[in-house]
């Protein structure tokens, strides 16, 4: 059988990338859908740090089917530094992304992640807070929150 040349070979391989690289990017096209939080939760947090922890754990429970599991592979997808600002009754009052992924695609989704997992637990003992965590993205669509990161391989 004869081998294909180098040119043809190169340029399949090109193709082949651009395939895998479209269909991670087909996963940010719309962010999921937030499951509906079961109650209204206070949280007793003093400060922002510890706050985070809370915001963490109800975005992971309005996202549960698309946390990642176990420890994130070496190489992310995504990693963006997103402040969020909370108001009293728990509403998202602002979003900011303090860095920018190189997957441009993953800025809007998880912005509309946040606003959308509203209402966030109140922050009772601040009045309002403005925290900032790390979003770890694999190209699956699959996130964890560096607060309650498992790691990575």
């Amino acid at each position: 059988m004869k081998t294909p040349p180098r040119p043809l070979l190169a340029a399949t391989a090109l193709l082949a990338g651009a395939l895998v690289s479209l269909s991670a990017q087909a996963q940010f096209n719309a962010p999921p859908a937030a499951l509906p939080a079961k109650q209204a939760v206070t949280s007793n947090a003093d400060n922002p740090v510890a706050y985070k922890k809370d915001a963490a754990r109800h975005l992971y429970a309005a996202y549960a089917k698309h946390i990642h599991k176990g420890k994130m592979p070496p190489l992310l997808y995504g990693i963006a530094i997103i402040e969020t600002e909370i108001d009293a009754q728990g509403g998202v009052q602002d979003v900011r992304v303090l860095r920018q992924p190189a997957a441009a695609e993953v800025t809007p989704w998880a912005v509309a992640m946040i606003k959308k997992a509203g209402p966030f637990p109140a922050p009772a003992r601040m009045g309002t807070v403005k925290y900032t965590d790390i979003w770890l993205v694999h190209k699956s669509g699959r996130f964890q929150l560096d607060t309650l990161t498992e790691g990575q391989r």
